[in-house]
This record gives structure tokens, C-alpha cells and sequence, in this order.
């Protein structure tokens, strides 16, 4: 008798699976197979020959990789690699290190006009960058930075995101450990550098990964600065490959999946740094 009574009460107060629950889970699954699906796709044309890329299952017949010896050794696509892996590198480190900067004055010192600042580096989030363009194209004709890495890598240099984020977390950086530092004989650039960047490291961490991927990936503005082969970036160099490569979709297939797997790594790799900033961020905001 005392056994069933157990059993009732454990019945009783077992967690039950609520109908809509388990659906929001099915369309999410479905909703993330439809998002992977062209992805796996792409994988999977750049493994076949030419003769199969028209056969729509995902798991190629013949599996090669004769696609990718052929992408890497008659196209400039090492090239390109490195373009993008050095521009989205400096202007990765020039924005972790200006934006903070920028962002730990304006939360943490008090002078006249901050408050104007702030809002004319906002502001610059309102102007979409086709806008933008023409000035960019202009100064780099100006300057003589035309084809060059500088003209790819300026606009980027310092942003009014990165500026806002880290502005935001450094106003929730408690005042007590940079006066206690000052006390100790510290000059603000230390304080900056050593107290008060290890207390904002998510939000360093989801710039830095957030600014990387967007150079990665940019295409229109090097596209407009540059005009020889050697200084394209991975994008750009994509594209041109694209249309002297014309139906040869194995080939087409098989440089975009280059081109993704370092994102995909990053991702990967970075990915609790990611979701941990963005949700403080919203904190934040």
C-alpha cells in the first residue's frame, strides 16, 4: 500500500511534456534543416565531378577532391585568402582598440560636449554606406590610396557600433577601481589597459568576432577600391572566379565552401564568446 501511494505521489509531481513546447522545438529543428540544407549542398557539389552536379543528393557517388587541388593551384584564391585574412586582421585590432578608447572616455570622464559627441557618433549608424561610398572614393583618389590595402581597410578603422557597445559596458564598470588605481600612482592609459579591458572582455570578445566576420565577408567597398587581382579580397576574388568559371558549378561550389569554412570555424571555435555578448549587450542596451 505504501508502495503505490509512492508511486501515485511520483506520478503525480512528474514533469509533464506541454504540447507547446514540443512544437516550438519540431520548428525550430525544421527551421534550422531548412537553413542548414543549402549549406550541405554546397559542401557536397564541391566534392563532386562534373558530371554529377546536377544529381540533387546530398551525398555525392564518386566523392573527390580534385575540385579543391584545381581551385588552390590555378586561381589566385591563395592570394585572395591572404587579402582578407590581413584586412579583417588590422581592422579586427583597430577597432577593438580605438572603439574602446573611444567608448571608456566617454563613459568614464566627465567634459564638456560628451554627451554632443556621443550622439554625432550615433548618428553615423543612420547613414546607410551607399551613401558613404562616394566621399570614401573621393578621399582615396585624394589621398593616392586607390588599389591599395589602406584604401580597403580605412572606412572600417574605427566604428560607431564598436563605440556604442563598449561605451555601454564601461558605463557598468564600477568608478571605485579606477580611483583605486589612480591612488596607487596609475596614469589613465594603465587604468584603461589593465584595469578596466579585462572587466569588459565579453564585449571585446563579441566585437572582435562581429567586426572580423564583416571584413571577411565585405565585398562592396573593396570591389569599388580596387582594381588589380592581386589586392582583391576573397569575396571579390570569388566573384571574378564565378564569371570566368561560367557553368562550371563544381568549381563555383567548391571556392564559396573555402570561403566559408573560416567562418564556420570562428563560429565554432568563438561561439560561447559570442552568444555571451550579445546577450549582455542587450543587458546593456
Amino acid at each position: 500500500m505504501t508502495e503505490l501511494r509512492q508511486q501515485d505521489a511520483v506520478s503525480r509531481y512528474k514533469p509533464k511534456v506541454r504540447p507547446g513546447r514540443v512544437l516550438m522545438w519540431t520548428l525550430l529543428f525544421i527551421g534550422g534543416l531548412v537553413m542548414i540544407t543549402p549549406l550541405l549542398f554546397m559542401f557536397s557539389t564541391s566534392l563532386k565531378p562534373a558530371s554529377q552536379v546536377y544529381d540533387l543528393r546530398l551525398i555525392p557517388q564518386d566523392p573527390t577532391f580534385s575540385n579543391y587541388v584545381k581551385v588552390l593551384t590555378t586561381t589566385g584564391f591563395g592570394r585572395w585568402f591572404f587579402n582578407s585574412l590581413l584586412v579583417a586582421t588590422i581592422v579586427t585590432c583597430s577597432n577593438v582598440f580605438f572603439d574602446s578608447l573611444v567608448g571608456y572616455t566617454l563613459a568614464k570622464f566627465r567634459f564638456r560636449g560628451r554627451r554632443f559627441i556621443f550622439l554625432a557618433i550615433l548618428s553615423t549608424l543612420m547613414i546607410p554606406t551607399e551613401m558613404l561610398v562616394i566621399p570614401w572614393y573621393l578621399m582615396s583618389a585624394n589621398f593616392g590610396w586607390l588599389d591599395s590595402y589602406w584604401g580597403i581597410m580605412f572606412p572600417g578603422m574605427m566604428t560607431g557600433f564598436g563605440t556604442f557597445l563598449m561605451r555601454q559596458f564601461f558605463e557598468g564598470v564600477p568608478d571605485d577601481f579606477m580611483e583605486a588605481a589612480r591612488i596607487d600612482g596609475m596614469n589613465e592609459f594603465v587604468i584603461w589597459w589593465k584595469i578596466a579591458m579585462p572587466l569588459v572582455a565579453p564585449a571585446l570578445s563579441a566585437l572582435a568576432i562581429f567586426t572580423f566576420l564583416g571584413n571577411w565577408t565585405a565585398f562592396f567597398w573593396p570591389l569599388i577600391v580596387t582594381t588589380s587581382s592581386e589586392l582583391y579580397t576573397l569575396p571579390v576574388g570569388l566573384s571574378s572566379f564565378a564569371v570566368e568559371a561560367a557553368i562550371q558549378w563544381e568549381m563555383i561550389m567548391t571556392g564559396a565552401a573555402l570561403a566559408t569554412i573560416p567562418t564556420l570555424l570562428v563560429f565554432l571555435i568563438f561561439q560561447r564568446y559570442i552568444v555571451r555578448g550579445v546577450m549582455l549587450a542587450g543587458v546593456k542596451g
